[in-house]
């Protein structure tokens, strides 16, 4: 019982993010994700296409 009584007043301490807040951090989420698909699709093929050129294969 104890043990549940805590429980509920450190539930009670719990601050949650406004909606703008979330909003905000899910936006940031979507773009540094899109930056980084978008870095390693340019590094692998840099990557890919120096390999071709070193190994002859894009004759």
């Amino acid at each position: 019982v104890q043990f549940f009584k805590e429980v509920r007043l450190e539930a009670r301490k719990v601050t949650w993010p406004t909606w703008k807040e979330t909003w905000i951090s899910t936006v940031m989420v979507f773009v540094m994700g899109l930056l980084a698909a978008l870095f390693f699709f340019l590094v692998d093929q840099g990557l890919s296409i120096g390999i071709r050129l070193i190994l002859g294969l894009g004759k």
